[in-house]
C-alpha cells in the first residue's frame, strides 16, 4: 500500500501518541498536532528514531484557525491529506452543580468544537484536492452511558456522535468517509483524576476482561478503520470498549 498522510490531533500523549507511532510504523507520513510542544516533539523524536516520517505542529484545536493551519501545513509538507483523526481531548471531574463554567467551556472547546473544526477544515481540503479521505473522531462510551461527575465530558462526546453521523451524510457525495470510535476505560493521562480519587480498580471492572485498555490497542483499531478494506464503515460509531457498554 502506498504511503498516506495522516493528521492526528492530541498526538503528544495517550491514544494520539500511540496512533502517530502506529501509522508511522506502517509507512504513513504523520502530522502530529498537539497543544503541548514538549509532548508533540517527544512523539516526533520517537517516530524519527524508528525511521518514520513526521512533522509536529503546535495546535490549539479549540481555535479554528489553528486547525485550518495544521491542515495547510500537512499539504505544504506532503502534498495532500488522506486521514484526519480528531482525537484531542480533555476532561474534568466534579459533581454537576459544582461544575465551574470555565471547566465546562474548556472541555466543550476541545472535545466538541475541536472535532467540529477538524471535520470542517479537513473536509474542505479533501474536497478541494479531490481526495477520497477518511475522518475519524474520538467519541466515548460516555457519549452513550450516563456517569456521575463528568457532565461536560459526556455532553461533548454525545455531540461527537451526532456530528459524525451528520458529517458522514453530507460528505458521502465527495467520497469522504466519516466515522467515530467510542473507547471505554483507556489507560491515558485523561483519567488521572479518577486514579487520584482511588477509582482505578472500579474502572478496570467496567471492561469485560477486568483491565484498563492499552492506548496501543485503540491505535491499531483506528489504523484498521482507516484502510480501504473498511470502506463500508461510514457514519458509524465503532465501540472500542472491551465490552463496557455491553454489560454495565
Amino acid at each position: 500500500m502506498s504511503s498516506r498522510v495522516a493528521v492526528i490531533t492530541g498526538g503528544g500523549s495517550g491514544i494520539g501518541r500511540q496512533t502517530c507511532l502506529y501509522f508511522a510504523s506502517k509507512g504513513d507520513k504523520v502530522v502530529i498536532a498537539d497543544f503541548s510542544e514538549a509532548g508533540g516533539n517527544e512523539t516526533l523524536e520517537m517516530i524519527k528514531e524508528n525511521g518514520g516520517d513526521a512533522i509536529f505542529v503546535k495546535t490549539d484545536v479549540s481555535k479554528y484557525e489553528d486547525v485550518e493551519a495544521v491542515i495547510e501545513k500537512a499539504v505544504e509538507a506532503y502534498g495532500t491529506i488522506d486521514i484526519m483523526f480528531n482525537n484531542a481531548g480533555t476532561g474534568s471531574r466534579s459533581p454537576l452543580l459544582e461544575t465551574k463554567l470555565e471547566d465546562y467551556q474548556r472541555v466543550i472547546g476541545v472535545n466538541q468544537h475541536g472535532v467540529a473544526y477538524g471535520i470542517l477544515a479537513a473536509g474542505r481540503k479533501m474536497r478541494e484536492l479531490g481526495v477520497n479521505g477518511v475522518i475519524i473522531n474520538t467519541a466515548s462510551v460516555f457519549g452513550y452511558l450516563a456517569n456521575q461527575s463528568t457532565f461536560p465530558y459526556q455532553a461533548s462526546k454525545g455531540a461527537v456522535r451526532m456530528m459524525t453521523q451528520s458529517a458522514a451524510l453530507e460528505l458521502a457525495p465527495f467520497n469522504i468517509r466519516v466515522l467515530a470510535i467510542a473507547p471505554g476505560g483507556v489507560d491515558t493521562p485523561i483519567i488521572q483524576g479518577f486514579k487520584d480519587a482511588g477509582l482505578t480498580e472500579y474502572m478496570k471492572k467496567q471492561q469485560m476482561r477486568g483491565e484498563l485498555i492499552k492506548p496501543e490497542a485503540i491505535a491499531s483499531a483506528v489504523y484498521l478503520l482507516s484502510l480501504k478494506e473498511a470502506d463500508v464503515i461510514n457514519g458509524s460509531v465503532v465501540m472500542l470498549d472491551d465490552g463496557y457498554a455491553s454489560f454495565k
